[in-house]
């Protein structure tokens, strides 16, 4: 069996981070899929998917770590080819990829007590960002 619905986040970009974790359980629930996989895949190719303990200070972390990687003023071909500024966003949502898959186990997503699903908009201006859930199994 497979079943799919699709998530739609009002996000800031430069790397705005959202949990997204409470959204994919219910999807799971609804499925009625008792044990299988969710799939959790970003629509662009500026914006990642990834597990991480979801606490303010991480989120920092991560915001700082990516600004002194990939510097958002970085000069970057893409942004001098199109003119659009986001070639650091580009290269930032290479660091991650745009999915994640998880187990589904008795009727709920597998995650450890500190794991959730996260969006990261790394792109340079407020979106609305697509995020498709798919559940595979029994």
């Amino acid at each position: 069996m497979v079943y799919s619905e699709e998530i739609n986040l009002t996000t800031r970009g430069f790397s705005d981070i959202q949990n997204i974790t409470d959204q994919i359980s219910s999807i799971v629930s609804r499925s009625k899929i008792n044990n299988g996989l969710v799939n959790v895949f970003a629509i662009g190719s500026t914006c990642t998917i990834t597990v991480v303990e979801y606490e303010p200070a991480l989120i920092q972390d991560v915001q700082d770590i990516l600004e002194k990687l990939i510097p958002s003023s970085i000069r970057s071909h893409h942004s001098e080819t199109w003119g659009d500024d986001n070639g650091f966003s580009h290269m930032r949502a290479t660091l991650f990829g745009c999915e994640t898959t998880a187990p589904v186990f008795e009727g709920r997503v597998l995650l450890g007590t500190w794991q959730q699903i996260i969006v990261i908009d790394h792109d340079n201006n407020p979106r609305t960002r697509r995020v498709r859930v798919t559940i595979v199994g029994d």
